[in-house]
């Protein structure tokens, strides 16, 4: 992972020596994902409870609550008594994007949670399936423009990081598409390669098996600059639509009220394992960058992406049922 990315993590692991002697939860620790197996939010969930594991000599599993682009999830956690023993992997679709987008959403962002640590953000990346009708930005313009409302995007839920990418590139090129939203990157991921879907602005984390595998085809990618990992990939901003940028991140936060001397132990905890080499090299495999630093900053990074979805979903007259 590139250096920069973690400049925010060493400085929090400098007040470490006395966070480590808070105490943590005796009992299991669980980790809620709002997506089934398989996809990035549960493989970077996975990838963070394996370290904590072995760090906190206490048992982490990862419990999948899939439901409305992770607001099941969330709202669940929200529920939770806020001893540490429930964690969520939470992310852009249900932190940011749901607040909007939902008129009856079951928790406040900014009251029902505590904020503990960004994990980190990654491009999503337009992709089709080997073989797919385009190969550039420009050939996926011209063919929606050519059958309006009829090439199909798919997403892993209504209100999810892949629809609001894709309803920002409907806005910015001012074409038509076709959503269809499934029940996880799974799922999705199957119909794509499979052809009984066009094209998916998917999570550079659960896309890149498919695209290593030689199933599916990068076009571009969604964040200001070019991850390490696709680096021959341009980014969407290179390719006609400058300032674009629609990253997937992942974080964990807990309910409310959690005791901030927990919140500071688990931060410098997360701090300590996202700069393990094994880790930052897994996660600069997914284009994951930026993540690590102080709780307080995780909270100002979710309040801008709320005002920026708020935007989009606005602007483009986004409505979901629920």
């Amino acid at each position: 992972m590139q250096r920069r990315t973690f400049i925010g993590a060493g400085a929090a692991m400098l007040a470490a020596p006395w966070v480590h002697a808070q105490a943590l939860p005796s009992a299991p620790i669980r980790i809620i994902v709002g997506f089934p197996p398989g996809g990035g939010t549960d493989v970077m969930a996975r990838v963070i409870a394996e370290k904590l594991t072995a760090l906190w000599q206490t048992t982490v599993i990862v419990e999948n609550r899939p439901g409305a682009a992770g607001v099941v999830a969330a709202e669940y956690t929200a529920r939770q008594r806020p001893d540490g023993t429930t964690l969520l992997m939470t992310n852009i679709s249900n932190h940011a994007i749901a607040p909007s987008l939902y008129p009856r959403i079951g928790y406040s962002v900014e009251k029902d949670f505590t904020p503990i640590m960004l994990v980190g953000i990654t491009p999503n990346l337009l992709i089709c399936r080997a073989g797919g009708p385009a190969r550039t930005v420009q050939e996926v313009v011209a063919l929606c423009r050519s059958q309006p409302g009829k090439i199909t995007f798919g997403s892993s839920g209504a209100g999810a990081a892949q629809h609001l990418a894709l309803e920002m590139f409907k806005l910015r090129a001012g074409v038509d598409a076709l959503h269809v939203p499934y029940r996880g990157s799974a799922p999705m991921l199957t119909d794509l390669v499979g052809g009984q879907i066009d094209f998916s602005f998917e999570t550079m984390t659960s896309a890149t098996p498919q695209i290593h595998g030689g199933k599916a085809i990068a076009i571009a990618q969604t964040r200001l600059h070019r991850a390490t990992s696709f680096a021959e990939v341009p980014t969407l901003a290179e390719s006609g639509f400058p300032g674009f940028d629609a990253g997937t991140w992942y974080g964990l936060v807990g309910p409310a009220r959690m005791a901030t001397p927990l919140v500071a132990r688990m931060n410098a905890d997360l701090n300590r394992i996202v700069t393990m080499p094994e880790v930052a090299q897994r996660l600069a495999s997914f284009g994951a960058e930026d993540g690590g630093g102080s709780a307080a900053r995780f909270a100002g990074f979710i309040s801008s992406e709320r005002i920026k979805w708020a935007r989009v979903i606005k602007d483009a007259h986004v409505k979901v049922e629920g």
